[in-house]
């Protein structure tokens, strides 16, 4: 998931906005520290996302030139894993009995400040009746 981002100078930094997140707003030095400041303020912007049950934007394409910050690939998991659960309308407790597990189990998969591994968020995916494909491009 790779977001596109817009770089405005404001005064001696630069302000980063996402046209698809507009939760996540920064600033920085210069382009480089911008961009580094960018991918944590996506990353903290997801809280919002998942502590509201809300399905996170799709990144939209990019205009020729525009930088782009990537989702590291364990939060984008959970964010495809939250975009299901919300389409599908099935709550932690749904998915728990679907995965024979606990819902303190399930409440950690969709947390995205917890380390879980990429198989475990495929078994959630896959609970709801959907694959999770990872490739490089």
């Amino acid at each position: 998931m790779r977001y596109p981002v817009n770089l405005v100078k404001d005064g001696k930094f630069l302000l980063v906005t996402f046209p698809d997140i507009p939760e996540a707003i920064t600033q920085g030095d210069d382009r480089e520290d911008a961009l580094r400041q960018a991918a944590d303020a996506l990353e903290t912007a997801m809280d919002f996302y998942f502590e509201d049950n809300r399905p996170v934007p799709p990144p939209s394409k990019p205009k020729r030139g525009q930088a782009v910050v990537e989702l590291p690939a364990s939060v984008a998991a959970k964010v495809v894993l939250l975009n299901e659960m919300i389409l599908q309308k099935v709550r932690p407790a749904e998915l728990a009995r679907r995965m024979n597990t606990s819902r303190q189990d399930v409440n950690r998969i969709i947390n995205i400040r917890h380390a879980t591994k990429i198989d475990r968020i495929a078994s959630a995916v896959q609970a709801l009746g959907k694959t999770l494909e990872i490739r490089a491009v």
